[in-house]
């Protein structure tokens, strides 16, 4: 319920949108979503429309986190460059090490630096992910 009204701040704080707006935008009338910011029990089907319009993704992000789902967002796609190759292996490296150190001596080491190092290693192997999988499934260009 905290995160669809946090989406609502966003949306109204930075796109200077009413409630209205946006459930205009999502195709729904604003009693309902007024319902449903109140309760916090918006249909599932909804919550990519409600998101689009606000700009942000609060809700589905802490759905993914009470769930113990690691969000990392997909890139778009694009060549590597070799200099970004090598810096995803010293973020392999470096996370490692905080990794190593975490697990030998976890009171003396520092959590948010590891998690913050995993998370940059993660969203780098996303990247050529996503890459190596749209190679295997190119789009059509028009």
């Amino acid at each position: 319920m905290h995160a669809l009204r946090l989406c609502k701040e966003e949306a109204q704080s930075k796109r200077h949108l009413s409630v209205e707006r946006i459930a205009d935008r999502m195709g729904v009338t604003h009693d309902s979503l007024y319902k449903w910011l109140a309760t916090g029990r918006m249909p599932g089907i909804l919550l990519p429309a409600y998101e689009l319009a606000c700009g942000c993704h609060y809700a589905s992000e802490w759905l993914a986190a009470s769930s113990g789902r690691l969000v990392v967002p997909m890139p778009t796609g694009r060549k590597a460059e070799g200099s970004e190759l090598l810096d995803m292996n010293s973020s392999c490296a470096a996370a490692l090490q905080l990794l190593t150190t975490f697990y030998a001596t976890p009171q003396k080491a520092d959590a948010e630096a590891t998690l913050a190092a995993l998370r940059q290693h993660l969203e780098q192997v996303a990247f050529h992910h996503h890459n190596v999988a749209q190679y295997a499934t190119p789009e059509l260009e028009f």
